[in-house]
């Protein structure tokens, strides 16, 4: 994996990591809609990392199968990476996604 892409993943995986592990336990709770909420602004933070660094820049980044810009991969690594943390934390937690 070249740098650029390692970074962002780990870049994603330590947002991700402090977020379910520090900051929704403590602010959100089983709370779905504050996990939401707060998810929300934890993806915009690692849009907002990733976008200063390569806002204008050309760099492709290889998704397995298609080449993406940074806005895309950044997305995509973010949730691939956090669907199986938020499915521990809904069990652990026992979160109910109410109407």
């Amino acid at each position: 994996m070249p740098q650029a892409e390692l970074t962002i993943v780990l870049l994603n995986t330590a947002l991700i990591l402090v977020a379910y592990l520090s900051v929704y336990p403590t602010l959100a709770g089983n709370d779905f809609n504050k996990i939401a909420l707060y998810d929300i602004g934890t993806s915009s933070i690692a849009l907002a990392i990733v976008g200063y660094h390569y806002w204008s820049s050309d760099y492709r980044f290889n998704l397995l199968i298609i080449e993406v810009n940074w806005f895309w991969f950044t997305l995509a690594t973010y949730t691939a990476i956090e669907i199986p943390v938020m499915l521990w934390y809904f069990k652990k937690h026992k979160v109910v996604i109410k109407k």
